[in-house]
């Protein structure tokens, strides 16, 4: 089943990850954040990595949680080979739980980090990772944090990550897509780590009963506030772009009933009319603790176009909410939850966004594509890969 094309003109989670959010390595440090002034724009932006096509064309291919160790299930590897194959895409993202905390020494997770950036690498298509709460799972056993594999896939030729802002996580950064003509920044792809687990507490009480997730930090937000506004200065005009982070925001739940309180599938019917959604829900989503504030600055700001997450595997919905797109990614990976059942793998996807350097708004549409539309196996069983080797100029 296909997604229909969105152009710009229930499975409980919860408990699955309580205990992993009690446990993980580094989890009351979480909330620390930034002890810098502000961030450095100059780190954070790339500039010189992505072009428009002659024809004015560029498209974008997002993955979300391929999310396995290091002998990924083959078909997640088929699907993103079938994906790049189909849209030919000029950029692609890992949006998230790249890997997840079964790995026990850094080769380990080296080898299932290059498992899943391969099938980019292999094309010569630049590519890039936004950070997952799963990505650091294992780094009590690996060592391996989160600017470790930014570090690591750095060797890649075709990886496009830079060293991203001085805030709170890892990697948050800007990659700016130039004309195809002149070197005019035309779009941006805004690249965000949405965190891990919220703390175990904050002035002495705990997240009992609350979401224990992570969240986008005011210095973030500032960030691209900042960077946003250095970018117009730069072009004498607001830079469209496109936000990917890994945890939804508040918004996303609030677009899918069009209310803050009510849940009733009334309010959905009229949440669909108001938002023009399209795309499934499966499982409630699953933000932090606290609203980021995220969502009411673009809206202020006014150039991002959409903000498309992963994170809640079975949820491919995409609406127009106030004017920017909010969106799931469909879950990539084999190797972790679905549906359950006979429908376990059914929405295992990816999804294409198109832009135009033509049109006035540059962003054009986005689609859905799923495992089932290129006959990829959908059957339950686990089927492990071998680690597949390393390029010679990775170590």
């Amino acid at each position: 089943m296909t997604v229909p094309e969105f152009n710009h003109r229930a499975v409980s989670r919860r408990g699955l990850l309580q205990a992993s959010a009690i446990g993980a390595a580094g989890v009351a440090g979480t909330f620390a954040t930034s002890t810098a002034a502000s961030a450095k724009p100059d780190e954070s932006v790339v500039d010189k990595a992505l072009r428009f096509n002659h024809d004015g064309r560029f498209t974008i291919v997002q993955f979300n949680d391929t999310q396995d160790n290091h002998t990924t299930d083959r078909r997640t590897i088929e699907l993103q080979e079938a994906v790049l194959d189909d849209a030919e895409p000029d950029f692609a993202l890992i949006n998230g739980d790249v890997i997840n905390g079964d790995m026990s020494t850094a080769l380990e997770v080296k080898q299932a980090l290059n498992n899943v950036v391969l099938p980019m690498e292999r094309r010569r298509i630049p590519w890039a990772l936004t950070m997952g709460n799963h990505d650091e799972d294992s780094v009590g056993r690996t060592g391996m944090t989160e600017a470790d594999i930014l570090a690591f896939v750095g060797q890649y030729k075709h990886n496009v990550n830079g060293p991203g802002a001085d805030t709170t996580g890892t990697g948050n950064q800007v990659l700016t897509v130039r004309a195809s003509r002149g070197n005019a920044d035309r779009f941006a792809l805004w690249l965000l780590d949405s965190g891990r687990y919220a703390p175990s507490e904050i002035a002495g009480q705990d997240f009992t009963g609350y979401p224990t997730w992570d969240w986008l930090r005011f210095d973030q937000v500032d960030w691209y506030w900042k960077t946003s506004q250095q970018l117009e200065r730069q072009q004498g005009a607001l830079v469209p772009g496109l936000v990917f982070q890994h945890i939804a925001l508040w918004e996303h739940r609030f677009m899918w009933f069009a209310s803050v309180d009510a849940r009733t599938d009334a309010d959905h019917e009229r949440a669909v009319a108001t938002h023009g959604i399209v795309g499934e829900r499966n499982e409630a989503e699953c933000p932090g603790p606290f609203n980021s504030g995220m969502f009411n600055a673009m809206l202020h700001r006014g150039d991002v176009k959409g903000l498309f997450v992963g994170h809640d595997h079975v949820n491919t919905y995409v609406g127009d909410y106030y004017g920017i797109e909010l969106g799931y990614g469909p879950g990539t990976g084999f190797g972790t939850y679905g549906l359950g059942g006979a429908d376990e793998h059914r929405l295992r996807g990816a999804r294409v966004f198109t832009l135009d350097e033509d049109d006035d708004d540059v962003y054009t549409g986005t689609e859905a594509l799923f495992a089932s539309d290129y006959g990829i196996d959908l059957t339950n069983e686990r089927r492990p890969s071998e680690p597949h080797e390393f390029p010679a100029y990775v170590r």
